[in-house]
């Protein structure tokens, strides 16, 4: 068996993890079928929706490398989410993790015009499973802190900056930033 072989293997079992976890959380999901193989048509690995809000995923696993997606991969992601009337999500799990979930526009882009997840940025940034489908909501440092230091930036407007910023950077859907903001 090809390094190949084995590691479409392994992605294909990883996309039913997602799927089975997903249903378990309430969701209504779904493989797409023939996502990532010989199809006329770019799909996402994954649709999801609880009711009120719908999902297109593209989701990578590793052993511990960085992900990498190139920027077909994320701009058919885009486009399908878009005309599906759904918001487009990046969802990368790295061995012995459980899934981490981002916007594309949140990923880091190189200078080949790739996208890149690092294992490090997944768990300091991305948003957790618990908190995808829901059931946590995250707290950073900056608002647990004790709220003396008058110098510090308020974590509400950075969040609306960075936002408005990837809309600049045309990294975030104008409808995707309504959704957040």
């Amino acid at each position: 068996m090809t390094t190949t072989v084995s590691a479409n293997r392994k992605g294909d079992r990883r996309e039913r993890e997602l799927v089975n976890d997903l249903d378990e959380a309430g969701f209504a999901v779904m493989r797409a079928p023939a996502s990532g193989s010989a199809t006329e048509r770019e799909l996402p690995d994954v649709l999801a929706g609880d009711g009120e809000t719908f999902y297109a995923i593209e989701a990578k696993s590793s052993a511990g490398d960085p992900i990498y997606l190139t920027g077909e991969e994320v701009e058919a992601l885009l486009f399908f989410a878009r005309n599906f009337g759904a918001k487009a999500r990046i969802a990368v799990r790295f061995d012995r993790e459980d899934w981490y979930f981002f916007h594309p526009g949140d990923l880091y882009t190189t200078d080949a015009g790739s996208y890149r997840v690092k294992k490090e940025t997944a768990l300091a940034d991305g948003t957790d499973f618990p908190e995808f489908v829901g059931e946590t909501e995250k707290v950073t440092l900056a608002e647990v802190g004790d709220g003396d230091d008058a110098n510090a930036t308020d974590p509400e407007t950075e969040e609306r900056r960075a936002i408005l910023e990837a809309v600049r950077d045309g990294h975030m859907p104008v409808e995707d930033a309504l959704d957040v903001l």
